[in-house]
């Protein structure tokens, strides 16, 4: 068994999970002793928009605290965000934080039916919106918040076409961002300038981002909108030396024409994750930023985002693992099968949430004794390297974005020429997958794909209105007991070219 990490200052408790022995009592408490030690360092810098230190960033917090509890927002209430990247949504999430209460990070992709689902689910006290100023008032701080309150709630997307929301709490990220310093090995001196150009309102962008350099007294440089020249020309001239997305966003950079035209020797770190990623691909990270070690991280919302991580070491010869279980986090495999050595990815560690928000009884099905069901299919080898191989739940990764079937099945189904259909991801280099539709028309209607896809568009976020959409005249294969056989489906689809 291979252990690749620093696996010091851990506890197990009585109850089998791992705990690290050196974390605050709260996000409040960490940020806090950041403040303390490194008050004018860099906190956050909007690209093409301000850029504050961390008594800054605490002074506006503090004041946005004051301005929630003027309008009634008490300890434990949820409040949402609904801002896109930038400045205003770090002030507005550590607010939330410094007033005691939850936040709910809203997928700003979302169409506005998703939108209202999460307020409503959540019973959000307040939502910052954008175009809104941020509520202003007196300085206002509640410090006593221990690691088990919950801190905030992000909605993911469920099999049963609503979302759930991961209850996430103050210990969660406080784990996971400890996981994060030891599986990428990053500095605890401030020295860190990590590029956020995933959106915050994501595990990835927020946790092992964002929180990770707020931890440390590093440096968030944030882009309120993705252009991959902007991405580039922000790498040199904030020099930042951390940079992480989807293999799809590294793709697209190391392929722009003028791409030795930015000086990349200063990044010491590159991460990705969120999708699959080709063996040619990581190959080609490695020779285009020289001096950066690379790897891959894996996790869930559920899991406040790294659960496993395959270290620059192995990057290049394991391209097709996600790595090794990070220091607090214990793999099992359920239900093996024999043959393959395949079972359902089991994920225990004190960065996994609490449960589901409001939803009993699915988080009484994907938490069991301590073990969350992540629905993920996967292979564990004797080294310790976890393969994903498949997955249980019915789940397209399209760039980094989940995509459940279901969700969009049952939106395509809801439009009056459509009989049957059957949702399932296309392979695509760049992206990872990309989502695909094969639809049965009612007898006697003509369907045009392009207007099933704008019909979509209106129950549906952009990300998962399918791309491919192929209508054919014979029924789905489906078992004996009437479920659709969507490896057959697979197998005799041609997917042709993209309607858009």
């Amino acid at each position: 068994m291979i252990r690749p990490f620093d696996y010091s200052g851990i506890t197990r408790g009585a109850d089998g999970i791992s705990r690290y022995d050196n974390l605050h009592n709260s996000l409040v408490a960490m940020l806090r002793a950041t403040v303390d030690k490194s008050p004018n360092a860099e906190a956050v810098v909007e690209l093409g928009g301000e850029r504050i230190n961390y008594q800054e960033l605490w002074d506006r917090a503090a004041r946005v605290a004051g301005g929630l509890k003027s309008l009634g927002v008490e300890r434990g209430d949820r409040v949402a965000i609904q801002l896109g990247n930038g400045l205003a949504w770090c002030v507005a999430f550590w607010g939330i934080q410094l007033a005691g209460a939850i936040a709910v990070p809203v997928n700003t992709r979302f169409a506005e039916p998703e939108v209202e689902y999460v307020i409503n689910d959540s019973g959000a006290k307040f939502s910052f919106k954008t175009g809104e100023a941020l509520p202003d008032g007196a300085p206002f701080a509640i410090e006593e918040l221990q690691q088990e309150d919950v801190s905030a709630i992000f909605y993911t997307s469920g099999t049963t076409g609503f979302p759930k929301g991961a209850m996430t709490t103050h210990g969660n990220f406080l784990a996971n961002n400890e996981n994060c310093v030891r599986v990428v090995n990053l500095p605890t001196d401030g020295s860190v300038r990590t590029l956020i150009s995933v959106p915050l309102f994501h595990v990835t962008g927020c946790n092992s981002q964002f929180l990770c350099c707020c931890a440390s007294g590093s440096t968030s440089v944030i882009m309120p909108t993705f252009n991959v020249q902007a991405f580039l020309k922000a790498i040199v001239e904030e020099r930042t030396n951390s940079v992480t997305s989807v293999p799809a966003i590294h793709w697209l950079a190391i392929s722009q024409p003028n791409f030795k035209d930015f000086d990349v020797s200063h990044v010491r770190w590159l991460t990705y994750g969120g999708a699959p990623i080709a063996p040619e691909l990581v190959g080609k990270l490695i020779e285009a930023f020289p001096n950066a070690r690379v790897g891959n991280g894996f996790g869930l919302s559920e899991t406040s985002s790294v659960a496993t991580f395959l270290p620059h070491e192995y990057s290049h010869t394991h391209a097709d693992s996600v790595g090794f279980a990070a220091p607090v986090v214990d793999l099992e495999l359920f239900e093996v099968d024999a043959e393959s050595g395949v079972g359902e990815l089991l994920i225990r560690g004190a960065n996994v949430v609490k449960g589901y928000w409001n939803k009993p009884q699915a988080t009484e099905d994907a938490f069991v004794n301590g073990w969350l069901h992540t629905g993920d299919m996967a292979r564990l080898s004797p080294e310790g390297f976890v393969y994903i191989v498949d997955r249980k739940k019915d789940m397209i990764c399209r760039g980094g974005e989940n995509v459940y079937c279901v969700e969009v099945e049952n939106a395509l189904a809801a439009h009056p020429g459509v009989f049957e259909v059957a949702v399932i991801g296309v392979p695509d280099e760049v992206m990872g997958e990309k989502v695909g539709a094969v639809i049965v028309p009612r007898p006697g209607q003509q369907l045009d794909p392009a207007e099933v896809a704008a019909f979509a568009r209106t129950l549906l976020a952009d990300f998962k209105v399918p791309q491919y959409i192929i209508i054919r005249p014979d029924m789905l294969p489906r078992n004996p007991g009437g479920k659709i056989l969507k490896p057959a489906l697979r197998n005799a689809v041609e997917w042709g070219k993209p309607i858009r």
